[in-house]
């Protein structure tokens, strides 16, 4: 199989034609080459992005004829939804009930939204009867989107969706280690009818490569960008000369916080989610679990059971809950952050290695068992740091106070989950933890309208309905003298 790059409306190689390889994770075998961007295809890319702006259809079409090209989209996604789960799976280790009940879904939905959104969008108008002010919403040009490879269909149509919406042109820059979906998402957008240049989609790599020459392309109006904090630093210096409006949302290392009233079997099944799914590469996994005295050795002590009955293996088996690592060297990186456990002295209570008996060519993927360590206090690296994998840190607490201490007390702020029976508790604390998202009794239930993004070191600016259309487009103010 071999990948190309989408640009103005064709699939091409790169001009040097260098390629890469993408791997199947869980086999260790190659799954495609890859054309590998550089700076001249970069250039390409944001030159058909750009014309397709400033001479093209998209941005002067009303927002209802970009909502039916959306939803063929969407209709699109629907139809080929067993085929790119599958490769989504294969390309990045996903369990294939996620890729197929969860993120596929998820990708059809950002589109039907986001068109219904900006069709249905209104603006505001001041009144004051010897003149008449109004504000019109604008597209803002040509954006750079990159996303991360955990999700990778999802978080791309995340942001190709409203900045296609509210009429937009970009360059979608795909993880380099899960590059196929956004591909077949060119194939989809090509058979709906999306005018050439509007979407194009660049495979390669970050500094002095693809996805640095579209940040720093004056062509570029704004880039979003989801993945690791020390990139997104890297990103706002590369996009400060040509002043890029930027939106963020980075790394995290989220508190879980489980009061002595909490309904234990909910708390449970939650945080096995919530540290689990998609086998930890989750930016908002609840890594740091806090659990109060009270209750802590039946809370762990029934929580290590349930993460050992976890049920490792093939991402394309039904069954599968823990898929593998996304690469070997991710790999490394999550087993060595056990070794630190240890050497900190937290309490390894289950996991912590490869698993043995994988039938087959499973036995070379690049899977860790669910691990969690106990009796951690947060001045841990293992506390501290984003580990990205399946490995649930445990932090007793004694009170109220203390538990929302330690929560704030991280360089991260993206989300969070408090599980109490308590009302006035479960606003209290929702309101303490300096955190973007905070659940209450559960995790990871979405709607399109909220803002996402996170406090501190886990991002800048907000994504979602209203929050979209003002990064997507500029608000120009309209002042008619009525006398």
């Amino acid at each position: 199989m071999h990948i190309q790059h989408f640009i103005d409306g064709k699939f091409v190689d790169s001009l040097s034609g260098k390629t890469f390889e993408t791997i199947n994770p869980a086999t260790g075998e190659v799954l495609a080459t890859v054309a590998e961007g550089g700076v001249e295809d970069a250039a390409l890319a944001v030159a058909a992005a750009h014309k397709a702006f400033e001479e093209g259809p998209w941005p002067r079409m009303r927002p209802a004829e970009r909502a039916a090209i959306l939803r063929r989209m969407a209709d699109g996604i629907d139809k080929r939804r067993e085929e790119i789960a599958s490769f989504e799976s294969k390309d990045m280790g996903k369990p294939i009930r996620e890729s197929l009940n969860f993120d596929l879904p998820r990708v059809a939905h950002n589109f039907r939204f986001f068109g219904e959104f900006a069709e249905i969008g209104h603006t505001e108008a001041f009144d004051r009867k010897v003149d008449l002010m109004y504000v019109l919403r604008e597209p803002a040009g040509v954006a750079a989107l990159i996303t991360p490879w955990n999700f990778p269909l999802m978080l791309a149509t995340w942001k190709v969706a409203p900045c296609l919406a509210f009429g937009n042109t970009c360059v979608l820059k795909p993880a380099e280690q899960s590059p196929i979906t956004a591909s077949l998402l060119a194939e989809v957008a090509a058979e709906a009818g999306l005018p050439p240049g509007v979407l194009n989609v660049l495979h390669g790599f970050g500094p002095d490569a693809a996805g640095e020459a579209i940040v720093t392309d004056p062509r570029v109006h704004m880039v979003s960008f989801t993945g690791e904090t020390g990139t997104g630093k890297a990103i706002m210096k590369a996009g400060a000369d040509t002043l890029k409006r930027l939106s963020f949302e980075l790394g995290g290392k989220s508190a879980s916080i489980v009061f002595e009233n909490a309904d234990m079997d909910a708390a449970i099944k939650g945080n096995i989610d919530g540290i689990f799914r998609n086998q930890g590469e989750v930016c908002l996994a609840g890594s740091r679990m806090l659990v109060q005295r009270p209750i802590y050795e039946e809370f762990v002590g029934r929580f290590v059971e349930a993460a050992q009955a976890l049920k490792v293996g093939d991402p394309l088996d039904p069954a599968t809950e823990v898929g593998p690592m996304v690469t070997a060297e991710h790999l490394q990186k999550v087993l060595g952050y056990v070794e630190i456990g240890v050497e900190e002295q937290a309490t390894l209570l289950t996991g912590g290695k490869k698993p043995t008996g994988l039938p087959g060519s499973l036995a070379n993927g690049t899977f860790v068992e669910p691990t969690v360590f106990g009796n951690a206090n947060n001045g841990m690296r293992i506390a501290r740091e984003e580990i990205f994998g399946p490995i649930q840190v445990i932090i007793p607490f004694d009170n109220e106070e203390e538990a929302v201490a330690i929560a704030n007390d991280s360089r991260y702020g993206l989300a969070g989950m408090v599980w109490t029976q308590n009302l006035k508790q479960a606003h209290r604390v929702a309101a303490a933890v300096r955190t973007g998202t905070m659940w209450v009794n559960c995790f990871f239930v979405r709607d399109l309208r909220v803002p996402y993004g996170g406090y501190k070191d886990s991002g800048i600016g907000r994504e979602g309905g209203q929050y979209s259309r003002d990064f997507y487009t500029e608000a120009k103010t309209v002042v008619i003298n009525l006398q």
